[in-house]
């Protein structure tokens, strides 16, 4: 398992894909962040506070993982390098945990770099006045959203060899977790189960733990969605063996 996911992480790699997603994300971030004017420039907000990171890359991710996560069974499905590489002395469970983590990998090695961000802020603009606490837990829910787009984005990639099609079915399946519960509750037509409705979309949570406390209910949904993406995963994969 550690082989393969050591190979897929260098195939990101090789090519332009990871050195491009590391890119795009911070630019698009630090554009937001210092340079284009309005709610999220960190000099116009007027407080010490890096929120325009974690409410601008929530969106950024919902393109960017899928653009990573599209190639990963969908590209070995394509070549026909995937029925050698279930022939490997390697469970079903491993295959798809190996390039879970090489994606969730390079997704979190793009994070990496915006802790100057947040050193900039706290050192730098406004000594010692940035909520730190609070900082960390919207760093954590960052994390969690990450880990579930990238099991999505795999999902998308294993149910077809079409990378582009895979590519548009995350942006969808994530685009629908994220706010279309959010969405839907808004039909004002479920009475006292919006609340319900509302609480099954990953943004509810997303925002519960951005504020810096962290709740076991929303690490459990987080875990929950993650898990259920992994498993669908490898049922669609052993199904080829039906």
């Amino acid at each position: 398992m550690y082989a393969l996911l050591k190979k897929e992480i260098s195939t990101f790699f090789s090519s332009l894909t990871g050195y491009l997603v590391i890119v795009v994300f911070l630019t698009a971030v630090g554009l937001y962040m210092w340079v284009f004017p309005g709610e999220f420039n960190i000099f116009d907000v007027g407080y010490s506070s890096i929120d325009t990171l974690f409410n601008i890359a929530p969106w950024v991710f919902l393109f960017l993982v899928p653009a990573v996560t599209m190639r990963l069974f969908a590209e070995e499905k394509k070549t026909g390098t995937l029925e050698s590489l279930l022939t490997r002395p390697l469970t079903d469970m491993n295959i798809v945990l190996a390039k879970y983590l090489s994606g969730l990998s390079l997704v979190l090695l793009a994070l990496v770099p915006t802790f100057v961000y947040f050193i900039s802020v706290q050192f730098f603009l406004s000594p010692g006045n940035m909520d730190v606490g609070g900082t960390f837990g919207s760093y954590i829910g960052l994390f969690f959203l990450a880990a579930i787009y990238v099991a999505i984005g795999l999902f998308a990639s294993v149910i077809t060899q079409n990378q582009v099609v895979a590519f548009v079915i995350g942006i969808l399946f994530s685009f629908f977790f994220f706010m279309g519960f959010e969405y839907i509750t808004q039909l004002g037509i479920w009475g006292g189960f919006a609340a319900i409705i509302d609480y099954l979309g990953i943004n509810a949570h997303y925002n519960s733990i951005s504020r810096g406390v962290i709740d076991t209910r929303d690490v459990i949904y987080f875990l929950s969605i993650i898990s259920l993406f992994i498993f669908l995963t490898k049922f669609v994969l052993e199904s080829r063996k039906w």
